[in-house]
């Protein structure tokens, strides 16, 4: 997004992954778990502004975090994304220490840890902030997206935050059949679920990658061809966390929902309905205390908010 307001300000949006199913493959010898799955993202967002000539002394990027969920995390290099991919870009285009200084605000408004990708999300967007900030030659696209890997499996998916088909251990991209516009509910109950510990609780058995079409006609097609597939981590993030149980029958409940499943290694949940406004009126009958609830349609397809 572009500063209407002439400073120099910047903005992006880092949308929420949603796996609408998950296969795990096989397994590395290093140890990391294959997936196949297919991609997509909510409306729902954290916001990264840009604000140049900003920062501190001596400093190139510094991150202020703020937000709903923006309590707990921390703004150091060694552990948040957001910096590392300001450290790593910065030495791929060769910015020195001369440049003016740049602070980036981050609006924590999805769950922390919670399958959708946040943080990867977000350090995509600082890589799409800062390439159009900063002078200089952009990095080409493979080498962009071999930098996105070394932040996480999750950040290449998230840099053009479009609908994609996930291989490898997640880095590996492929287009999506084409979608139909729908509603989508996202429900976090507040319980974290470490994802080593759900591969660790998972059955050590192995999930073939899906068969997909080129397109979906419409909403009933695509839940037809999903409803057969499976997130694989599923079950074991429920022995860790029953709650998630509890927001997937209450999803499953909800008027007009078309399939329930939990996203990532959850615990975030997500149902699809026919329309957003559907997902959105469907609310009232899935709040519950403590639990946080979004409900729109999805990034990139019309009335998506």
């Amino acid at each position: 997004m572009t500063d209407p307001t002439g400073t120099g300000t910047l903005h992006e949006s880092a949308h929420a992954k949603i796996n609408l199913y998950l296969h795990v493959t096989g397994r590395r010898p290093d140890g990391y778990h294959l997936l196949d799955s297919l991609a997509v993202f909510a409306g729902a967002a954290d916001r990264l502004t840009l604000h140049p000539g900003a920062a501190g002394q001596g400093e190139a990027v510094v991150l202020d975090i703020a937000g709903a969920f923006g309590a707990g995390l921390v703004a150091d290099t060694d552990s948040n994304l957001v910096l590392q991919a300001a450290r790593r870009l910065r030495a791929e285009m060769g910015v020195t220490d001369r440049l003016a200084p740049m602070r980036i605000v981050l609006e924590k408004s999805l769950p922390v840890a919670s399958g959708i990708g946040g943080g990867s999300a977000d350090a995509a967007a600082a890589l799409r902030l800062l390439l159009r900030a900063w002078p200089g030659e952009a990095p080409p696209r493979a080498r962009l997206m071999a930098l996105a890997v070394e932040l996480g499996a999750d950040v290449p998916v998230c840099i053009d935050q479009r609908p994609a088909r996930m291989g490898g251990v997640g880095e590996r991209l492929a287009p999506a059949p084409a979608l139909p516009n729908c509603g989508m509910m996202l429900v976090n109950c507040g319980e974290a679920v470490p994802t080593p510990a759900v591969f660790r609780a998972r059955a050590p058995v192995f999930t073939p990658a899906a068969s997909l079409p080129s397109a979906w006609p419409d909403v009933g097609a695509m839940v037809r061809d999903l409803a057969v597939l499976t997130n694989d981590l599923q079950d074991a993030a429920c022995e860790l966390c029953p709650t998630i149980r509890t927001v997937l029958q209450v999803l499953d409940a909800a008027p007009g929902c078309r399939l329930a499943r939990m996203s990532g290694s959850g615990a975030t949940c997500f149902a699809l309905f026919d329309s957003p406004q559907a997902a959105r009126d469907a609310m009232t009958a899935v709040e519950r205390p403590g639990w946080w609830v979004w409900a729109g349609g999805l990034h990139g397809m019309p009335a998506e908010t």
